[in-house]
């Protein structure tokens, strides 16, 4: 039975993008821009600090991390507990090593129990990102306005100079954009549509999406897909030489990449850190940047 045709029909159909969020920009025919820096790829390390409820909602999904066995699942909970309490600690020794700054996405429930890490990622000088309440509180459709903008009241209210945000699970309502840049937020992890920084309208005015490779996920790589760390370092190094690369052809980058404490944290793991962070400094044109300064860099223009 051949299909109606209504089926074909879309109301937003048309030439370019079916949302309005960012516009029709293909990378193939957009001039190539060079920066003022000199940088041909900002690296952005992402480091999650997630606090996981023994007994996590479900709605509208349990986060990709969360409790797997029936209550209490003390296995996966440790696990998760020890990232914020041992694993953590070896990221910034590896990083303070390599002389690298990096993003740390922070929930809200993790401020309020571990204060002493706040304290050690500041004084370290690296960025901290606002990352939602906590691994219970997925922002979806679903919830009323009034629910998602009091979720990011309370977020703002716990980290009030934040500038970077990242949503639990990465899940966003329609709504999430516009509220959390009527909350103060300039740049949004949430996104990997491009190669470079996207402007993503709001109702409130633009945000910056800063490209954030689910495929370069530690816990895509390592855990969903059970690579080995050989593994996981070489596909870290390919993309980053891959997109210097492509300056010549499409001008400058950025791309994101997670460390997650207690995947990596792990004592048979920190030694790919190491070597993954020398790997890149080796490369020509790259530069590991916080997504702060990478989001200044592309908004100051080109050379």
């Amino acid at each position: 039975m051949p299909l109606p045709d209504s089926y074909l029909e879309y109301p937003h159909r048309s030439h370019g993008m079916d949302q309005d969020r960012y516009g029709w920009d293909p990378a193939d025919r957009r001039a190539p821009i060079t920066l003022k820096s000199g940088i041909k790829t900002h690296a952005n390390i992402l480091i999650p600090l997630e606090f996981f409820p023994l007994d996590p909602a479900a709605k509208p999904f349990k986060h990709p991390g969360a409790m797997q066995t029936p209550y209490p699942d003390l296995r996966h909970f440790t696990t998760r507990d020890y990232g914020n309490r041992v694993g953590v600690y070896r990221l910034l020794e590896a990083l303070a090593e390599a002389n690298v700054k990096a993003t740390f996405a922070i929930n809200a429930e993790i401020a309020k129990r571990y204060p002493p890490l706040l304290t050690a990622i500041k004084e370290a000088g690296h960025e901290i990102a606002a990352h939602g309440v906590s691994t219970s509180h997925i922002h979806y459709e679903d919830l009323s306005e009034d629910e998602e903008r009091a979720y990011i009241n309370t977020v703002r209210e716990t980290f009030p100079d934040a500038v970077t945000w990242m949503s639990p699970a990465r899940n966003e309502s329609t709504r999430t954009l516009d509220l959390i840049k009527e909350a103060g937020f300039d740049i949004c992890l949430d996104w990997e549509a491009d190669t470079r920084p996207l402007m993503m309208h709001t109702q409130h005015g633009d945000i910056c999406a800063l490209p954030n490779y689910n495929e370069l996920s530690d816990f895509k790589l390592l855990l969903d897909r059970s690579q080995s760390e050989r593994e996981w370092i070489k596909q870290i190094k390919d993309a980053a030489e891959y997109q210097v690369s492509l300056f010549e052809k499409e001008g400058a980058s950025s791309f994101a990449f997670t460390l997650t404490p207690y995947i990596l944290g792990q004592p048979f793991r920190i030694h790919a850190v190491c070597e993954m962070l020398k790997s890149l400094q080796n490369i020509d044109g790259l530069a590991f940047s916080t997504a702060s300064e990478t989001a200044l860099d592309f908004s100051e223009g080109t050379s």
